[in-house]
C-alpha cells in the first residue's frame, strides 16, 4: 500500500477516477494522504513487512487505515458521519482499483469498516490509546477461509493467513 507506488500502476482510466474523487472533495486529500501514510509507517514499526500479507498484520493496517482517515479528514468533512462516509468511499474505491479480488477484497472491505466504527466509538480517545485498541483486536482476529465466515465476524478483525515470523 505505499502510496506512490500503487498510484504508479493505475492506468489512465482508474488514474482518472481516482483524480476525479480528489478533485470533488479537494480538502479532503492532504488529510487522506497523510492519514494512508501514517497508517504505513505505524504498520511497519509494529509489525515490519509482514502487513503486506493476507494475515493479521494486514487486518490491523486496514482498520487503522479507515481510522486514520476519519480522524484525519474530520474537520475538513464536519462531522463524523461525513468522515466516515468519506472513507468508505475512498477505501472502497482502493479495493476496487486493485488487484486482490474474491475472498481478499472482501476481507479488506471488512476490516475497512472495522476501522470506521472504531473511530466513531473512539472520538474521545487519543490515537495512541486506539492504535493499542487495534492491537488488541488484530491479536484477536479471526482467520476465515469464506466469504460467509467474513459475514459471521461482524465485529472481530479478520485475516486469511496464518502470520509467517519475520526472517
Amino acid at each position: 500500500m505505499v502510496v506512490g507506488k500503487r498510484i504508479a500502476t493505475l492506468n489512465f482510466k482508474e488514474l482518472a477516477v481516482l483524480c476525479g474523487v480528489f478533485l470533488r472533495h479537494p480538502s479532503y486529500l492532504l488529510p487522506s494522504y497523510k492519514a494512508t501514510r501514517e497508517a504505513v509507517a505505524i504498520s511497519d514499526r509494529l509489525y515490519g513487512d509482514l502487513h503486506h500479507k493476507d494475515n493479521r498484520t494486514n487486518a490491523f493496517r486496514h482498520a487503522l487505515w479507515n481510522y486514520l482517515i476519519c480522524r484525519s479528514c474530520l474537520p475538513a468533512a464536519g462531522s463524523p458521519g461525513n468522515a466516515m462516509s468519506w472513507s468508505k468511499r475512498i477505501t472502497d474505491l482502493h479495493e476496487r482499483l486493485s488487484p486482490n479480488e474474491g475472498l481478499a477484497k472482501k476481507m479488506d472491505l471488512h476490516n475497512n469498516r472495522i476501522g470506521r466504527e472504531l473511530f466513531i466509538d473512539s472520538l474521545d480517545k487519543e490515537k495512541e490509546e486506539v492504535v493499542s485498541i487495534l492491537q488488541q483486536k488484530t491479536g484477536e482476529a479471526i482467520k476465515v477461509e469464506s466469504v460467509e465466515e467474513i459475514e459471521k465476524e461482524n465485529n472481530k478483525l479478520v485475516f486469511l493467513e496464518k502470520l509467517k515470523t519475520q526472517k
